[in-house]
C-alpha cells in the first residue's frame, strides 16, 4: 500500500529556474494566492503584479497562498511597461501566454539553454492587453479541446509552467 507524502518528506530536489511572472492586471486575491503557490512549486524566481489598484496582499489571499508569498519574491507597480523594459534590459525573452492568431502552442516554443523568461500573463476577464501583446517575442497558449477558449489564469500558468521547466530541465 501507498503512503501519502507531504511536504516534510518528499524526495523532490529544489531548484530555481529564471523565470519571472508578469501579471497584467490580474486583481482576484484566489488568482493572487494561487499564482504564488504555482510560482513556488516550479521554482520561478519572482513575479510582477502590474496594474492600479492591485491589492496583493489580502486575508483571502493569504489563505490561498499558504505562506509561499513569504518565500516568491514579487514587486507591484502600475506600469507594466516599465517591468517589461526592465526585464528585456536584463536579458530576458518576453512572451506572452495569450491565444492570437499568432500564437502557437507552449509545447511548439523551443526554450534556448539558460533562457530567462518574462512570461506576461493576463487578467481573468479579458486577457494580455493588445498593447502588452504588441511588445513580446512570442504569444504561446495551450491548446484546448472543448467549447471553451479560455480558462482561469491560475490553471493556465501553472499549465505553462509545467512545460517551459520540463523544457528547461532537458
Amino acid at each position: 500500500m501507498s503512503e501519502q507524502l507531504h511536504h516534510n518528506n518528499t524526495t523532490f530536489i529544489k531548484k530555481k529556474f529564471p523565470i519571472t511572472l508578469i501579471c497584467d492586471r490580474v486583481n482576484s486575491p484566489a488568482n493572487i494566492g494561487s499564482l504564488f503557490r504555482i510560482a513556488d512549486s516550479f521554482g520561478i524566481e519572482q513575479i510582477y503584479f502590474c496594474g492600479e489598484n492591485i491589492s496583493v496582499i489580502s486575508k483571502r489571499m493569504q489563505r490561498t497562498a499558504r505562506s509561499t508569498h513569504e518565500i516568491i519574491s514579487y514587486h507591484q507597480t502600475e506600469d507594466i511597461k516599465d517591468a517589461i523594459k526592465q526585464l528585456r534590459s536584463n536579458g530576458y525573452t518576453i512572451l506572452a501566454l495569450e491565444i492570437t492568431d499568432t500564437s502557437i502552442p507552449v509545447y511548439d516554443y523551443k526554450y534556448k539553454k539558460d533562457e530567462k523568461i518574462a512570461l506576461i500573463i493576463g487578467e481573468e476577464n479579458f486577457g494580455v492587453s493588445k498593447e502588452i501583446l504588441e511588445l513580446v517575442k512570442q504569444t504561446i497558449h495551450i491548446n484546448m479541446y472543448g467549447n471553451n477558449s479560455s480558462m482561469n489564469v491560475a490553471t493556465a500558468t501553472g499549465i505553462a509552467l509545467y512545460e517551459i521547466t520540463k523544457q528547461c530541465r532537458s
